[in-house]
């Protein structure tokens, strides 16, 4: 399940892939900012960063204006993970020819 090195973002569900959007569009956000941007519930969220999270795209840091809460963003590597699984078989398909 959540964790596995197989699993990637288009294995997740609709609302961690919005989530990963609107962290891709926004930069780095926390909870409430991600709730009130993608109109999902708390709930939802959580889960939904829970799983980014297990997969690597998304980290949690501290957000100094409030300790309470937490601030997450995109990894580094994020874009070229998505990237690289939305490309993933037409590479090897143009290389085979």
């Amino acid at each position: 399940m959540a964790g596995t090195e197989e699993e990637s973002l288009d294995d997740l569900p609709p609302s961690a892939k919005l989530v990963f959007k609107v962290l891709e569009y926004n930069g780095p956000l926390t909870q409430k900012g991600i709730v009130e941007e993608s109109m999902l519930s708390a709930r939802t969220v959580r889960y939904a960063l829970e799983r980014l999270e297990g997969i690597g795209i998304v980290d949690e840091d501290v957000y100094f204006a409030d300790a309470r809460q937490n601030l997450y963003q995109l990894t580094d590597l994020a874009p070229q993970k998505a990237q690289a699984k939305a490309d993933g078989g037409k590479e090897k398909a143009c290389c085979a020819e």
